[in-house]
């Protein structure tokens, strides 16, 4: 929901008043006087406090939430999963540089922001729900209106208390405080385990209207797989989401799922892989789910994708966004995509060898000659990775440094799946900004081969390796359709992607299925948050780890990865304001 829908001011004055009280009440969930009583305990008023809710989605909001709890997880899951470095330069944003390193402490200012973030998420989900008490009691609202709202702000909740279970839990499920309408914050602690109150708040949206009527309400399907996800990444129960997961999909998974978006469209894969991240196609075919962003709203670009403003290249008037160069693609990630003479990957990881890792531009200036690497590789690489001498959507031949801030901390890469058309500029970009980085292109939080990759993941748990094979092979066939390869005039690049004849053992299947996702869903957030479900969050790191540091010395060369880096320290500024209440999670 765009937040510019909201109309009534003394909404937000009085869900808000507690993020900018957070010196003495961290979740103060309870608004001041009998505003909501008066003037809010209406259906028009219930749905305006849930607009409210579903506009902290995206995670930013104008009292202070911005790129540093975007709900792209750009930050917390691909970068933390050596999907991408930091980008740009040592000294912009050096928040970043010690989360990239596994070095952040408990004051990272970035860490405070993404709990203040969720959990304002919490509590005006919270406020819905007591005020729709209210609105039952005086009957202005309906029966069906009330099982509704409950039910959307329920699940809501369970996503944004998941965002932060994610990020704190221990692994015996504390660490985080689970708050409810009821909860008195000064009691609040984080030592329950609190994962089946967050599975109740989203197995409660699963019985949602398959057609909410609006694009970016959740229905059940969208609950349906918050739900899975949640029972695979806190209980491995993958039987319980394979149920979940398959009647999403339907018989017919390779081609259109059998369940719907929430206006009631059709689900399925697009054709072409390039084209999910359209700006012109946020809400196609693919996308179950689409964080909704606006531009030129008169907004400023707060309802546009503020998440992601900085992760741009960075060539001034020449390249798109103008700025600011962040989220560069490592040398691993980018090597990943390398297939042999059959179109498989390396499932050994010798894609960095040296017979086998990407040409790359490191060190050149667009003045020296350089050849592009046109070796057998993944299709994905061209519409993930920006690389010199590769078409670079409709914005011409990507030419290497000039596109970058610093190459020599960052390296030679530019992200591209956030990144708009330069046909789509002032159409779907904010207009007479200091950047053009706004957009409407609406961060993916749902899509159909995620749903078909987390199905395979479950299917391979529950040893039902030929349904996990015909999933992973809908997910790369769709890959190697022709019609979706990147042109380069004068450059033949040798694009090959097969589907797998067989999984083999239970544990290669594994493997296979975890490379999938990374080739299929990289740079989306998902890395590291996979990486912890798996519990390879240290082996698979430390081994990247050991890479990038022959190729960024400096920016890795003091960095490892430890018991303790599995999630992230509670921040000191919420254990302060709760007196010690709340207790640090390493």
């Amino acid at each position: 929901m765009k937040k510019s829908k909201i109309k009534i001011g003394l909404v937000l004055v009085a869900l808000l008043a507690f993020t900018n009280s957070c010196k003495e009440d961290f979740l103060n969930v309870t608004p001041n006087g009998s505003l909501d009583a008066q003037v809010l305990a209406t259906a028009e008023g219930v749905d305006a406090l849930l607009i409210s809710a579903y506009s902290m989605v995206d995670g930013v909001a104008s009292n202070g939430f911005g790129w540093e709890a975007a709900s792209s997880n750009w930050v917390y899951g691909s970068i933390r999963g050596l999907e991408a470095n930091k980008g740009t330069d040592a000294g912009d944003q050096p928040d970043i540089n010690p989360i990239q390193t596994y070095a952040e402490s408990a004051t990272n200012p970035y860490l405070n922001i993404k709990w203040r973030s969720v959990y304002d998420g919490v509590s005006r989900c919270n406020s819905v729900l007591q005020v729709l008490e209210t609105a039952v009691a005086n009957g202005t609202v309906s029966a069906a209106q009330e099982t509704s709202f409950r039910k959307q702000a329920r699940v809501l909740r369970g996503l944004y208390h998941f965002e932060a279970w994610r990020m704190w839990a221990k692994a015996d499920g504390t660490g985080i405080p689970y708050v409810d309408e009821t909860t008195d914050p000064v009691l609040v602690t984080n030592d329950a385990d609190v994962r089946d109150l967050i599975l109740a708040d989203l197995q409660e949206g699963t019985t949602l209207d398959e057609n909410m009527g609006q694009i970016g309400r959740f229905n059940s399907t969208v609950s349906k797989v918050l739900y899975a996800k949640a029972l695979m990444q806190m209980k491995k129960d993958f039987a319980g989401a394979k149920t979940i997961l398959a009647s999403i999909v339907g018989a017919n998974g390779a081609k259109l799922a059998a369940a719907k978006k929430p206006d009631g469209s059709a689900i399925g894969l697009e054709a072409k892989y390039g084209d999910i991240f359209d700006a012109s196609k946020r809400n196609g075919l693919e996308a179950i789910y689409t964080v909704q962003y606006s531009v030129n709203d008169g907004s400023g670009g707060w309802n546009a994708g503020w998440g992601e403003v900085l992760n741009f290249p960075y060539k001034s008037g020449a390249s798109p966004g103008g700025c600011c160069g962040f989220f560069q693609p490592s040398h691993d990630f980018a090597n990943s995509f390398r297939t042999d003479a059959s179109g498989f990957p390396f499932l050994d990881n010798s894609y960095n060898s040296a017979a086998n890792a990407l040409t790359d531009d490191q060190g050149k200036v667009p003045a020296d000659a350089y050849t592009p690497d046109t070796r057998s590789v993944d299709p994905r690489l061209d519409w993930t990775v920006g690389r010199r001498g590769i078409t670079y959507l409709d914005w011409g031949v990507h030419t290497g440094s000039d596109w970058i801030r610093d190459q020599s901390y960052a390296g030679p890469y530019t992200p591209m799946k956030q990144v708009y058309k330069k046909s789509q500029e002032g159409q779907l970009t904010e207009v007479g900004n200091w950047t053009s980085g706004w957009t409407a292109n609406g961060y993916r939080l749902i899509r159909y081969a995620d749903v078909l990759l987390l199905l395979a993941e479950c299917q391979i748990e529950t040893n039902d390796l030929a349904g996990a094979l015909a999933n992973i092979n809908a997910v790369r066939n769709r890959a190697a359709n022709p019609a979706g390869f990147v042109v380069t005039p004068g450059v033949s690049v040798t694009y090959n992607v097969a589907p797998y004849t067989t999984l083999g053992t239970q544990d290669n299947a594994r493997t296979i299925l975890r490379f999938e996702r990374k080739l299929e869903l990289g740079m989306e957030g998902h890395r590291f948050f996979d990486l912890q479900r798996w519990g390879t969050v240290q082996t698979e790191l430390n081994r990247i780890l050991d890479y990038e540091k022959t190729r960024r010395s400096s920016l890795y060369g003091g960095a490892s990865v430890g018991p303790e880096d599995v999630n992230y320290p509670i921040p000191q500024n919420q254990i302060d304001i709760t007196n010690g209440k709340l207790k640090q999670n390493r």
